[in-house]
C-alpha cells in the first residue's frame, strides 16, 4: 500500500482545492482558499510548501508562477483516514460505528433508508438477492 503523508486539517483544505482544480497555480489556490477560509496569502503559500515537502504535492515552475499537482489521490487519503478513524474509535469495525450512530439517534429515517438502498444495490451488484 502506498504511504500517505500526514496532513493537518488546514493542509487538507488546501489539498481539496488542488484535487478539484489541478493542475493549479499558486495565485489560483490562494484565490479559492481565501474565499473559503480567512487566511492570508502567505499562510496558504506556507501550506503549499509544507505539502510539497511532505510529498503530497509536486510543483513545477511555469513562467513566474508555480503549478501544483497532487502526488496522492483524494480517495487514497480519505480511505486511509477512514480506516484510522475506525481503528481508533471502533476497533476497526464499521458495524460498531453504525450501531453507535443508531443507538445515539444520530441517523435519521432518511439516513437509514439511504443505507438500506446502498446495501441493496451492493448485494445486487455482487449477484446476491
Amino acid at each position: 500500500m502506498k504511504e500517505i503523508p500526514q496532513i493537518s486539517e488546514a493542509e487538507y483544505e488546501v489539498m481539496k482545492v488542488v484535487w478539484k482544480n489541478e493542475p493549479i497555480s499558486t495565485p489560483e489556490v490562494v484565490e479559492i482558499v481565501s474565499k473559503k477560509v480567512d487566511w492570508k496569502p502567505n499562510t496558504i503559500q506556507t501550506m503549499l510548501s509544507r505539502l510539497v515537502k511532505k510529498k503530497a504535492l509536486k510543483t513545477r515552475k511555469q513562467g513566474r508562477v508555480f503549478i501544483y499537482t497532487s502526488l496522492i489521490e483524494e480517495h487514497e487519503y480519505v480511505g486511509q483516514k477512514t480506516k484510522l478513524f475506525l481503528k481508533q474509535f471502533f476497533g476497526g469495525a464499521l458495524n460498531s460505528m453504525v450501531l453507535n450512530f443508531i443507538e445515539n439517534d444520530q441517523l435519521s429515517k432518511e439516513d437509514i433508508s439511504e443505507l438500506r438502498k446502498i446495501l441493496s444495490e451492493k448485494d445486487m451488484k455482487e449477484g446476491k438477492k
